[in-house]
């Protein structure tokens, strides 16, 4: 079922009943309140009004809806890589990207009791960057919609030989002990988040500024494809940061790029890179372009 557990619940309905009150100030995430989307949500927009929601897909809808303003939704991780779905969900959203955030993650081992535990559970991103971790004690990581969501179902199973790993808020917030701190593998586990609202930024107010662009483009299916679209980049000194693939559809054949380059639409070096790049490729979609949340390199 898409629901909340009971512990999460009064905090749910408090939530969205203020977002409700005021739509426009309203930051939607993927979550139970203290997931590590909810803080990232907090950091980046301190006034806001934090929406909760079951899903990613959920946290999207709402600003679809006009539920909220805009939502903020996690990207990649440095340890982990890229958050499962998020590729196809962001481009069938039809939402534009207006920013990016960076947020050192934490995770902790809490229950209600002091172990030792058969299970863990966590949102998938969590248990991979947990791995070592878990693996070392002998604890199963099971999979949950995500990280404070785990806390608070820990909390509804009154089970003390499972745990949850989720920041150190939601314990506080569900009633359960912290065992272990710390216990994400990376010392240096960062996760990249970005914005996403209904309308665009328009470039030209970022022309000359430390800016990203991300959309995607489908390479043709011949020879030396890739090669030619990445050189409409190379030799027109566009900076690519980011380049990852997924398959569209079931054929195997039609091959779609997810990619980052500095720079924004407006400059003539990146005006030239997207015009050959158009010609080079079956489509080309941009999903955005907003100010750098940290300077790559």
């Amino acid at each position: 079922m898409r629901q909340f557990a009971k512990p999460a619940l009064a905090l749910v309905d408090s939530m969205r009943a203020a977002a409700a009150a005021g739509p426009l100030r309203a930051i939607a995430f993927g979550g139970a309140p203290g997931s590590n989307s909810h803080q990232a949500a907090m950091q980046f927009a301190p006034e806001a009004l934090p929406l909760p929601c079951f899903s990613f897909e959920d946290a999207l809808e709402a600003v679809e809806s006009g539920a909220a303003g805009c939502a903020m939704i996690p990207i990649e991780n440095s340890q982990h890589g890229r958050v499962a779905d998020i590729h196809f969900l962001l481009p069938e959203s039809g939402l534009c990207i207006v920013a990016e955030h960076f947020m050192r993650i934490t995770h902790c081992l809490m229950a209600l009791g002091k172990g030792p535990f058969e299970a863990a559970y966590s949102h998938p991103q969590a248990l991979g960057q947990s791995h070592r971790f878990l693996g070392e004690r002998g604890i199963v990581g099971l999979s949950h919609a995500d990280t404070a969501g785990a806390a608070a179902f820990v909390a509804e199973s009154g089970k003390p030989d499972v745990a949850a790993i989720a920041p150190a808020l939601a314990a506080d917030l569900y009633g359960l002990q912290i065992v272990e701190r710390e216990v994400e593998d990376a010392p240096d586990n960062t996760t990249r988040f970005v914005v996403l609202a209904k309308d665009a930024l328009d470039p030209a107010m970022l022309v000359g500024a430390s800016a990203m662009t991300t959309f995607i483009f489908e390479v043709k299916n011949i020879p030396a494809a890739l090669y030619k679209a990445l050189g409409c980049f190379a030799t027109n000194g566009v900076n690519m940061t980011k380049l990852e693939s997924y398959q569209k559809g079931a054929s195997f054949a039609a091959t779609q790029f997810f990619a980052d380059i500095e720079g924004v639409p407006g400059d003539p070096r990146v005006d030239t890179a997207f015009e050959e790049l158009a010609f080079q490729t079956n489509g080309v979609r941009l999903l955005g372009s907003y100010a750098q949340a940290r300077k790559r390199g």
